[in-house]
């Protein structure tokens, strides 16, 4: 009895260490934009901060689960060969995308505010981009995905109640539309943006 008791007491312990290892999704999100503007305030050229800014993204980004999402319900139609044909592509489209669009903001200050917890897998954290002279306060509510508490993954950024995610979907069934369900005019389509 006496035994069985120091092993729960001794499991009640591991367990507890594993939850203070845990990343609160808002630390996360604050922490992950405090290392892009530290990365943006430097004074190295704007290629140098791209490849950093891609540093960022492939660590705190589900670009996999992004593109999964962004190619819709013909990703179940498509063979392995093709899916592993889009994921390439798609991960070099996402990071040009990324980074090229960060790299235009110099020291850009987020302020992270609330988080909603939406169930065991997604939190909500809401922040905004401060205004400056040169533009306006904008609100951004990061999708976090929190299955694995010791690493969330930002899912979608929603700017001013737009999902960047759907707009991405909307774009690429767009495209996919106006070449009759063809996967190899999307390829192209993101081969081309990112050369």
């Amino acid at each position: 009895m006496k035994k069985s008791k120091f092993f729960f007491i001794i499991f009640v312990f591991f367990s507890s260490l594993v939850n203070l290892n845990a990343i609160e999704p808002d630390v996360f999100v604050q922490s992950t934009v405090n290392r892009a503007s530290k990365i943006l305030s430097e004074d190295i050229s704007k290629d140098l901060k791209i490849n950093e800014l891609k540093k960022i993204a492939l660590e705190t980004v589900d670009i996999r689960g992004i593109g999964l999402y962004t190619l819709g319900p013909i990703r179940k139609s498509l063979n392995d060969e093709q899916k592993k044909n889009y994921s390439i592509l798609f991960k070099d489209y996402f990071l040009k995308t990324f980074s090229s669009r960060l790299a235009e903001y110099t020291n850009p200050e987020i302020d992270v505010f609330n988080k909603e917890v939406l169930n065991e897998n997604y939190t909500i954290v809401n922040s905004i981009l401060k205004g400056t002279t040169e533009r306006p306060e904008i609100k951004i509510d990061w999708r976090i995905y929190t299955k694995d508490k010791d690493n969330p993954v930002i899912r979608d950024l929603i700017i001013e109640g737009l999902s960047l995610a759907r707009t991405q979907k909307e774009e690429f069934a767009s495209i996919l539309n106006s070449n009759d369900g063809d996967i190899n005019a999307l390829f192209e389509a993101l081969k081309q943006f990112s050369n």
